[in-house]
């Protein structure tokens, strides 16, 4: 139960909460006008304070946020589960990430400040000690959170939660809604929130299909049957460079065995060079060769006779020495060019079997190159897997998403109709339990409007959510849907209250009341009363005086019931904040 809100600002009037039904008064002075109103005493602003110290938001647009409060610090004391004495949380908007908790809950962690029984927490972990310990959450609870529970037994006027008894604001989707409610009512609220994750999935796939149909971004996906077909090539691809690294053999000094190739390539032309330069020396030898004749000087001596002319012996003797010279000459040269022609051909003999030689270490060099190489060139091979299985990857994923868009239409519509069929049988085998809460509401609704009129809570199924509908004939009268409103969440306290699935404390303000018939409200808080003593609830109520009087004018009896602090409509000092901001 709520025990006491304040503030350290001496001007907030603190309220102090007792068990049972709790009536806030706002009250009219001698000194008030026709212009002055009550709308501004604080009614509602106690609900905002309440939520925002049990972890609601705390930014500029919050109440606690408003520039005139900011810096203000407000208290809640309330009873905690194995606490005799309670905790009291404070917080500010100022440092809206913090709540100072004394003493520190079990459970709680260490803060940036433990002094003593104080202890300063992120505003995180004090929303998980509420989800575990006033509500009794698992640590895992998807779609199901504290803040949505507490929303459905404190809703906030400013937030529309008067508008739809199964919603706490307008925007709310109903498988949100009717997952915590599920939780509340102790129907599988597991089960539930699968019909939030389909609607997530559609939200997507609805998102996807309008980007796909987009000629920019749908060349993002593509089609699956054009995925398909390159999901092949790429597995082509990656399976070919897989095959090259299998067989791969790195040569050791690959680097010096390229230069020793390059070597040997480079002297077989060398080679070949000089063998045409040799070749044409032997032709031009050969030419000389056979140029090379004995001289014919028998003519000198028919010359001579024909002039009258006759030799001597020694000029004979001269003549034939000369002639022997010069032969030897010609032998000479024949002798050289002949062993000239032989050094050729012996060298053109020996380079053709060094080339040979080379040639066969040239030929065993390239192949052990072409069989392996060097390490680099495996590193870089790796590296082109690595970009050839990334892009398959890729393709796959993309033609995932595909396969999605074309076929998740189908298979959320599928899962819907599987899905519906199991939460009729969860809420076949949980007829006890549903028995429970439709007899308690309608035992409500009676209180208020008789045996004459229809009301029941439907719990049902469909394709979208679990259905739950709570109903009070209406004969056109405004206040049917807030009475509405009023007997389920008094329904949803006490069955979540009995098994201990929420504190036991419900809170509402006037704006509940608006547009109900004076004998309604009579009835409901005389039923509220009855029905906190039974239960061991606590019920915050929020009430004009003029509507006190009314209602206690139509029986109920406020003896015991209201709050000692009461608000005015004074614009200096009346209201909840001392001050008009």
């Amino acid at each position: 139960m709520l025990r006491r809100l304040s503030s350290n600002d001496a001007r907030f009037k603190a309220l102090f909460f007792h068990d049972g039904l709790n009536i806030l008064v706002a009250d009219t002075t001698r000194s008030s006008t026709e212009t002055d109103s009550r709308n501004s005493a604080g009614k509602s602003s106690m609900v905002e304070l309440i939520h925002f110290l049990l972890g609601g938001s705390g930014d500029k647009n919050s109440l606690a946020g408003h520039p005139e409060l900011r810096a203000t610090t407000f208290r809640l004391h309330l009873d905690w589960p194995g606490m005799a004495d309670g905790v009291t949380v404070e917080r500010s908007a100022a440092n809206p990430n913090t709540v100072r908790l004394t003493p520190r809950p079990d459970g709680a962690a260490p803060g940036q400040l433990d002094l003593g029984t104080a202890v300063e927490v992120p505003l995180d972990e004090w929303q998980h000690l509420i989800e575990h310990n006033l509500f009794g959450l698992p640590s895992e609870h998807p779609g199901v959170s504290g803040r949505a529970l507490l929303s459905f037994l404190m809703r906030r006027a400013r937030a529309h939660a008067f508008n739809e008894p199964t919603s706490t604001f307008p925007k709310q989707s109903a498988s949100e809604a009717m997952t915590n409610l599920a939780y509340l009512l102790g129907i599988d609220w597991k089960l539930a929130d699968r019909y939030r994750q389909l609607q997530a999935r559609e939200n997507v796939s609805k998102q996807l299909n309008k980007a796909a149909s987009d000629p920019v971004l749908g060349k993002v996906i593509g089609q699956a049957a054009e995925l398909r077909g390159q999901i092949a090539l790429a597995e082509h691809r990656v399976a070919e460079v897989q095959r090259q690294i299998d067989t791969f053999r790195v040569v050791p000094e690959y680097d010096n065995l390229r230069d020793r190739a390059d070597e040997l390539d480079r002297m077989i032309r060398q080679s070949r060079n000089d063998d045409v330069i040799d070749r044409a020396n032997l032709a031009d030898i050969e030419r000389a060769v056979n140029e090379t004749t004995d001289p014919d000087l028998t003519y000198l001596e028919a010359t001579y006779n024909e002039l009258g002319i006759v030799l001597s012996n020694q000029v004979r003797r001269s003549f034939a020495d000369v002639k022997a010279f010069h032969g030897s000459v010609v032998r000479n040269r024949r002798q050289y060019l002949a062993a000239e022609m032989a050094s050729i051909q012996d060298r053109l003999t020996q380079r053709e079997t060094e080339r040979s030689r080379v040639g066969e270490h040239l030929a065993q060099t390239l192949r052990t190159l072409n069989e392996g190489g060097a390490l680099d060139a495996l590193t870089t091979l790796q590296q082109v897997l690595a970009q050839e299985r990334a892009n398959l990857g890729g393709l796959r994923h993309r033609f995932e998403a595909a396969q999605a868009l074309e076929s998740n239409k189908l298979q959320i519509k599928q899962e819907r109709v599987v899905l519906q069929q199991q939460m009729e049988a969860d809420l076949g085998e949980r007829g006890v339990i549903i028995d429970e809460a439709v007899v308690l509401f309608n035992r409500f609704a009676r209180a208020l409007y008789g045996h004459d009129r229809e009301a029941y809570l439907r719990l049902g199924t469909s394709e979208r959510s679990l259905k739950i509908e709570p109903h009070i004939a209406s004969d056109n009268s405004g206040g049917i849907g807030s009475m509405v409103i009023f007997c389920f969440d008094l329904t949803l306290a006490v069955l979540a209250n009995r098994a201990e699935r929420a504190p036991d404390f419900l809170v509402h303000d006037s704006h509940l009341f608006d547009g109900v018939d004076e004998r309604q409200v009579a009835r409901a808080l005389s039923l509220a009363n009855e029905v906190c003593t039974q239960e061991h609830l606590q019920y915050i109520v929020t009430l004009n005086s003029d509507e006190l009087a009314k209602v206690a004018h139509r029986g109920f009896d406020p003896a015991g019931c209201l709050l000692e602090q009461r608000l005015t409509d004074e614009f200096e000092g009346g209201g909840l904040f001392g001050f008009r901001f």
